[in-house]
């Protein structure tokens, strides 16, 4: 959430910030709450602090102040519940370079990189994965139902490979490697700022009282909750494999066959903690890596900054990288960054020493491998004319296969 010093001292500021991301918060009432919860604190307060100063002989005086701290408290606690459900929705405001615009269709193309192959009619991955038997979505959908998929032999082996070449680079850059948990708190959930829009997104497990991770930045930003890092010990960068579970929900009609578009998938996944300071230099840091990623299987990119409206709740700014997807005579999107500055660090209480007491840290993250998406573009850029897949030559050494066929 964001700091509520900002919203008092600034709250054109934060007007402006919610109507750049599309959202419809009322900034006013939050106000009036704001300004009735602290008097009502106030007056509370003061009650208890006089009460406790009048001496015995004060009976009377006393029984009027403990009805009067009585009567405040209900008060006091509804006006704060109304006040947290609205101040919760207020999004972190974007960062004063990130392009204004109302959708993802004003996102804006700032880079492209590699040549686009030169395939006379190229396939669809899945025409071509199902004949060489490493993508089976009709056995999963009778198993799990639609938006599934087996990935199996040679592509089981590839999603291994790219595992590999992920943690392999990134630990050389002083990423600490991990497996997390897949299910966290609810509490953790709405801390990471993914609960008030997009939590039907989100799968529930009632019973249990838990929910499934969408990435595996949900679940490594709340380790640190409530740590406070040595400054030597910042940035700290995680980088780790896990499966993520999406409902999709509102994309019926999208991307309905193959595994684009799935309730179920395997990501690799960079985070980071570190000094205010620093964060859009991690920002471009995050980047780079996933450039130098997509740059080692050689498939051609563009890269995106996202614009206001395209940005969720915790994101100040963030990039994309979409694949060059032959088959689809399109760029699809594979990679995202995202730089949260303080946003999620203020619900987690996740703070550093710095020069003049405690702060906050920053938060980022992003994507090193979206494994199903990264395999459509191996499997549509690497296509050879009688059906087989080239495997990219960073990942030869780990499956020790040069072509799958």
């Amino acid at each position: 959430m964001i700091d509520i010093k900002l919203l008092r001292e600034n709250p054109e500021k934060i007007k402006k910030a919610c109507q750049d991301k599309q959202v419809s918060t009322d900034i006013d009432k939050i106000l009036e709450l704001d300004k009735k919860r602290r008097g009502l604190i106030s007056e509370t307060e003061n009650s208890r602090a006089e009460q406790k100063k009048l001496g015995k002989e004060q009976i009377d005086k006393a029984k009027e102040l403990k009805s009067k701290i009585k009567e405040l408290e209900p008060q006091l606690e509804a006006v704060e519940k109304e006040f947290n459900e609205l101040f919760v929705k207020i999004p972190n405001p974007s960062l004063d370079d990130v392009p204004i615009g109302k959708d993802e269709s004003e996102n804006k193309a700032i880079k492209e990189h590699g040549k686009k192959p030169k395939i006379t009619q190229p396939k669809d991955y899945l025409e071509l994965a199902e004949k060489l038997d490493i993508i089976d979505v009709k056995s999963a959908a009778k198993a799990s139902g639609s938006r599934f998929g087996f990935i199996k032999n040679s592509g089981a082996l590839l999603e291994v490979g790219l595992i590999q070449l992920a943690f392999e680079t990134l630990v050389k850059e002083g990423f600490i490697p991990m497996i997390p948990p897949t299910m966290i708190k609810p509490e953790m959930m709405k801390a990471m700022g993914y609960m008030e829009r997009g939590g039907d997104e989100i799968y529930h497990l009632e019973k249990d009282n838990l929910y499934l991770v969408g990435t595996a930045e949900q679940v490594i930003g709340p380790m640190h909750a409530n740590d406070v890092f040595e400054t030597r010990d910042l940035p700290k960068r995680y980088v780790a494999f896990s499966s993520c579970f999406r409902r999709e929900a509102g994309s019926y009609g999208k991307d309905t066959k193959g595994i684009l578009r799935v309730h179920q998938f395997d990501k690799v996944e960079m985070f980071v903690f570190c000094k205010p300071e620093d964060s859009q230099k991690e920002h471009k840091f995050l980047l780079s890596m996933e450039e130098k990623l997509m740059q080692l299987l050689k498939i051609p990119y563009r890269v995106l900054q996202i614009c206001t409206g395209d940005l969720g709740d915790p994101a100040a700014a963030k990039y994309d990288i979409e694949a060059w997807m032959p088959g689809q005579n399109a760029y699809r999107e594979t990679h995202s960054t995202s730089n949260c500055t303080d946003f999620q660090a203020r619900r987690l209480n996740i703070r550093y020493k710095a020069k003049n007491g405690l702060e906050l840290v920053h938060t980022l993250n992003g994507t090193a491998f979206a494994i199903g998406r990264t395999l459509i573009a191996i499997i549509e850029n690497y296509q050879q004319k009688d059906g087989s897949i080239n495997v990219p030559t960073v990942l030869q050494k780990y499956i020790k296969i040069k072509k799958i066929k």
